[in-house]
């Protein structure tokens, strides 16, 4: 009985003294390798911040030169309306001059000429009543062969 006790205390020893070593190793090695993915991770952050705050920073400008922009155009009509106040030597170059001003940003397109039918365009090709359709077997041949 001494022999199997022998052949079983030292076989569970050795799986008690494995776990114990496996679970000190297992508390030790993984800082090693989640520090590595730690440091990568954290430098895809800095990365992602520093690219929106590349973004934030690129709109704001971009707000603020269409800003300024839009105070330049309101500073020249205003100079354009001032000066055909002052230098119109009639009313009727006056009227006309700010009347040109104040036209509509986007001016309307008008047609030169009026389109010449209203039907919608056709995703096939009209046929004359003598011809056959495309799906007739004799369409597009010449000749019988």
């Amino acid at each position: 009985m001494e022999q199997t006790l022998t052949a079983w205390l030292l076989p569970a020893l050795t799986l008690i003294a494995g776990i114990a070593i496996g679970f000190v190793a297992a508390r030790l090695l993984p800082n090693a390798a989640p520090t590595r993915t730690q440091r990568q991770l954290d430098d895809l952050q800095e990365r992602f911040d520093a690219y929106q705050n590349e973004v934030v920073t690129h709109f704001n400008t971009t707000a603020n030169l269409v800003k300024k922009l839009t105070q330049s155009y309101q500073e020249i009509q205003q100079h354009f309306s001032e000066g055909a106040d002052r230098l119109a030597l009639d009313e009727l170059t006056r009227q006309r001059l700010l009347a040109a001003l104040q036209t509509d940003e986007s001016p309307s397109r008008e047609r030169l000429s009026k389109p010449v039918s209203t039907e919608a365009p056709k995703d096939y090709a009209p046929k004359t009543t003598d011809a056959p359709g495309t799906l007739d077997e004799n369409f597009g041949l010449k000749g019988k062969y």
